[in-house]
């Protein structure tokens, strides 16, 4: 039943980018291990991390195109889920250090020990266990996302309102985060992680793994998001984006609906944040910057919100951009963001992926007109003869 569902949702488009992060995850990884580091084709494990870093933004993207590209809702929170994710992955890397750290402390990281903590708290108790973790990598962002989500859509709490409650809870979330007495290492977050599964975490096969974990976690949630858009639910949903008044007047629990794809979304966003975290080998509160959620929006955007591609596409390309224009022009990196938001939004309103599809599909259609002109011409020619 469950395959059924997901093989509704490849279509070709979805097929092809599917295909392509499997072979990414395939091909980087054995040009980076199996070739020498003078080869043409050798790419650096650097390079492999930095990949891997674009391929979590992409999957933050599409986390977020599944609520505001499908049913309208513009979160400027997703930074939060991020870096609870990130978060929940970091304490299971700090619990891995052990007596490694650089006060011998087998139990307490660094940063406590250093604050004079006594005890490990109770909320760190189950990470020294990867499963744990990982449970609580989904768990912590969707309990977030639900019981927010829970008031805020039973309030038809929408638009721009909604919008600013989702930032203001990042802000919290932020300032909460850089006390020293909340338990996460305050303002310089968690770092210096050492292993991962009992693998050396800095290891170029370490690195070459989560590169392919990340590309092939990003094709897992893109086949499962085209599903739920593609099913009856998803329909429902872009309904409820588009008149969610007459949704609910046909006797639609708006609530629900949007509940659902907001919290899907937010286990999403974590995964997403837990891939980051041993990639750059640090999660600290300025994950939380609603400057960042506002990135993921411009990300979105500039692919083409409600295509699915799109989000993936313009996570890559900005952040892609921001790399080399960030190494040239550092002090102008802002002002580059903001205007090209503006250009994209003035002359390619469906983003880029949206924009193309469109010209792509105004072809095929005159060809078919055309092709049916000639036809129609054709079979009109016999009768006239007569």
């Amino acid at each position: 039943m469950i395959t059924s569902f997901l093989m509704k949702s490849l279509d070709r488009n979805i097929l092809v980018v599917v295909a392509i992060l499997v072979g990414l995850a395939i091909l980087v990884p054995a040009l980076n291990l199996l070739t020498a580091p003078d080869h043409p084709l050798h790419v650096p494990t650097y390079l492999v991390s930095l990949f891997g870093k674009y391929l979590t933004y992409a999957l933050l993207a599409l986390a977020l195109d599944l609520v505001w590209g499908f049913c309208g809702i513009l979160s400027l929170g997703h930074a939060a889920f991020f870096a609870l994710g990130g978060y929940a992955m970091g304490m299971y890397l700090m619990r891995q250090i052990g007596a490694r750290g650089s006060y011998g402390n087998p139990l307490l990281p660094d940063f406590m020990v250093f604050l004079n903590w006594k005890e490990l708290p109770w909320f760190w108790y189950g990470f020294d266990m990867f499963w744990f973790a990982a449970l609580m990598v989904v768990l912590v962002p969707g309990v977030l996302a639900f019981v927010f989500g829970w008031f805020a859509f039973r309030s038809r709490v929408n638009g721009v309102y909604l919008s600013i409650i989702t930032q203001a809870m990042t802000y919290a979330l932020l300032l909460a985060f850089f006390r020293n007495d909340m338990g996460f290492g305050g303002n310089n977050g968690l770092t210096d992680f050492k292993d991962i599964l009992g693998f050396n975490i800095q290891a170029n096969g370490t690195r070459a793994t989560l590169f392919a974990i990340s590309a092939l976690m990003l094709a897992l949630c893109l086949i499962l998001t085209s599903a739920i858009v593609r099913s009856k639910y998803g329909k429902v949903l872009v309904a409820v984006r588009d008149a969610e008044s007459r949704t609910r007047f046909l006797g639609y629990r708006v609530e629900h609906i949007k509940l659902f794809a907001f919290t899907v979304s937010a286990m999403m966003a974590g995964i997403a944040g837990a891939l980051y975290v041993p990639q750059v080998g640090i999660i600290n509160p300025g994950e939380f910057e609603p400057g960042n959620s506002i990135e993921v929006v411009i990300w979105t955007a500039v692919g083409g919100r409600g295509t699915l591609i799109g989000p993936i596409v313009g996570a890559v390309l900005v952040n892609g951009g921001k790399s080399i224009f960030t190494a040239a022009f550092p002090e102008f990196w802002l002002f580059a963001l903001g205007g090209l938001f503006v250009l994209v939004t003035l002359f390619l309103p469906k983003g880029v992926v949206g924009t193309t599809g469109a010209y792509f599909a105004g072809r095929r259609a005159k060809s078919r007109a055309r092709s049916q002109e000639t036809s129609d011409r054709l079979a009109a020619e016999p009768m006239a003869a007569e």
